[in-house]
């Protein structure tokens, strides 16, 4: 008997950590122990492993048998470490070659009769063996599909122990190998690469999809299009944002043409989707707020490659990876209930730290719809992704940074009863009532949102009118992809993808406007009506005005429209 060793990740955040997996079988009481910091679902591998390896017909060992993972000071959790305990295990037995299991990575759970079954957070886990040197990474049958996004790296899919141990004895192709895996670089599926071809079933498999505790992901990916195979000639470049259909057929995908009589609000939502910027509605019900609202990932270009990645590594850590679409290539939108904690909004668990709905809304959009009925400390907390684009959630054996970069969409009614308020049936709502009501959202919140609009109810001849200039998501995200790429091509060289993201010293100095444009900010700004943060968000607003009319610089008519729409004063 011998010490055989093998390689695992471990996922911290949406990070994936190197963990060596060492076996040892000596003298000593017969019994598995497991050693490295590990969690409950990890230290109830030690059952699911016998079981597997005696119902796949292999003799357990009836010695002492050590397991170890390292790094020890490292936290590990979850049941991705049982594939790569048992191949660790069967090597220092003598089953398979040491030699074979030392080199590939092993990810994937264990059934009790030797099934290898599916886990979240396989993208990342492979992008950090790749990162490794790994050349070889072993996955569940189901995630092939999703660790096959990875370039430079071969994925062989496993379904049975048996199946695997087959392939590690034999040095030969497993049965039911999807066709074109396990050859190198078969990642970039999508990206016009040569690609994974298996069955696309990859994801999330049994995971649970409500493990992060928010209520909108799958009502997003149904709504939005979240996911969908890249369309054809697109090979990671930006799409329009109707070039994926979400519903069972193409009617079934949501348009802007649908929103009729809210003119205002129409090109508030194509001014947001320019820019990246964030948007108030306040109105009564009934106008159409979720409606565009639900509409705005429409307008919005496809993800580039390496943002596309990103998002579908958060959503794979949080389990919520749709099966049939391994990779989001759709801006994601994100709709939580009002009746959300700040641990699903923000993120966190009391076990293993996974996103909240703030960071599956990552390079998409998060709507609060009727915003006054989320807890005031979840409306606070969205502060700092608002502001740094990633959020940190603390822990005592812990902190975990995810990625939170998203247009947040606010939608209000005007008093707590919301309704109907006509000359002869006013609203019963007291003026003290309606004021307490729209103070839970505060004012370092609102200040970090840069259009605010209102909506009013339409009459019949309004909404008869309004359709003869309604547009629909095709053409108006045609606009909205012209103005992306003026921006892109200012920003080439730098981080920074659209207007939102700029910080403020770039806005006041090589991107600040021309003194007479200025002017009236300047005057809001030393009468007090204006903050220096409400100074850079127009400054922002107006860039993004100036890319949709194809000017080269804000002008004089730029800042004075971003600043009505930063104000609001049309409600």
């Amino acid at each position: 008997m011998a010490v055989a060793r093998t390689r695992c990740v471990a996922l911290v955040g949406v990070t994936g950590r190197l963990v060596e997996v060492e076996a040892d079988i000596g003298s000593g009481v017969a019994g598995l122990h497991l050693i490295g910091m590990l969690d409950t679902a990890l230290s109830e591998a030690r059952d699911r492993v016998r079981s597997a390896l005696v119902n796949s017909r292999y003799a357990w060992p009836d010695s002492r048998i050590t397991v170890s993972l390292f790094p020890a000071s490292l936290p590990k959790r979850g049941s991705l470490f049982d594939v790569a305990i048992a191949m660790a295990l069967l090597a220092a037995a003598g089953f398979v070659p040491a030699a074979r299991v030392a080199e590939p990575f092993f990810l994937g759970e264990l059934g009790l009769d030797g099934s290898v079954r599916p886990v979240r957070g396989v993208l990342p886990a492979v992008l950090a063996a790749v990162a490794a040197g790994a050349r070889t990474v072993v996955v569940p049958a189901r995630n092939a599909a999703e660790a096959g996004l990875v370039p430079g790296v071969t994925v062989v899919p496993a379904t049975t122990l048996g199946a695997l141990v087959s392939w590690l004895r034999n040095d030969e192709p497993m049965g039911g190998l999807p066709p074109g895996a396990g050859k190198p670089g078969a990642g970039g599926a999508g990206f016009g690469e040569p690609g994974f071809e298996g069955s696309g079933s990859g994801g999330a498999g049994g995971a649970d999809a409500g493990g992060t505790g928010h209520g909108g992901a799958e009502a997003g990916d149904r709504d939005s299009g979240a996911a969908c195979p890249l369309p054809p000639g697109l090979p990671g470049e930006a799409a329009l944002g109707d070039a994926c259909d979400s519903g069972d057929g193409p009617g079934d995908a949501p348009d802007l043409r649908d929103v009729a009589g809210q003119p205002l609000a129409r090109r508030a939502l194509e001014i947001c989707a320019a820019g990246g910027h964030n948007l108030w509605m306040l109105g009564p019900p009934g106008t159409g707020k979720t409606m565009l609202a639900e509409r705005l990932p429409t307008l919005l270009p496809a993800l580039e490659r390496d943002q596309a990645l990103e998002v579908t590594a958060i959503h794979s850590v949080a389990g919520v990876l749709p099966r049939d679409r391994p990779l989001l290539v759709r801006p994601p939108f994100v709709a939580p209930h009002h009746t959300a904690t700040v641990a699903s909004v923000i993120g966190g668990g009391s076990g293993m730290i996974r996103p909240g709905a703030v960071s599956l809304a990552h390079r998409g959009v998060l709507f609060l719809d009727e915003a006054p009925e989320f807890s005031t400390t979840v409306l606070d907390a969205l502060r700092q992704p608002l502001e740094s684009g990633r959020v940190t959630v603390s822990r005592a054996l812990a902190s975990v940074t995810f990625p939170a970069r998203f247009a947040l969409v606010l939608a209000a009614n005007r008093c707590p009863c919301a309704r109907p308020s006509t000359p002869d049936d006013p609203c019963a709502c007291a003026p003290a009532a309606r004021r307490r009501y729209l103070a839970r959202l505060s004012g370092p919140l609102l200040d970090r949102v840069d259009v605010k609009v209102g909506l009013f109810r339409s009459t019949r001849r309004e909404l008869l009118a309004d359709r003869r200039f309604i547009e629909s998501s095709r053409v108006v995200a045609e606009r909205v992809l012209f103005a992306r790429e003026r921006a892109a091509k200012r920003f080439a060289n730098r981080p920074w993808r659209c207007n939102a993201e700029v910080p403020a010293r770039a806005l006041h100095t090589e991107y600040r406007p021309p003194q007479a444009a200025m002017s009236p900010l300047l005057g809001h700004l030393d009468s007090g009506r204006l903050s220096a943060r409400g100074l850079d968000r127009i400054l922002k607003l107006a860039w993004t005005l100036a890319d949709l009319a194809g000017k080269d610089r804000p002008e004089l008519h730029e800042t004075n429209s971003a600043l009505g729409l930063w104000l609001g004063e049309e409600r």
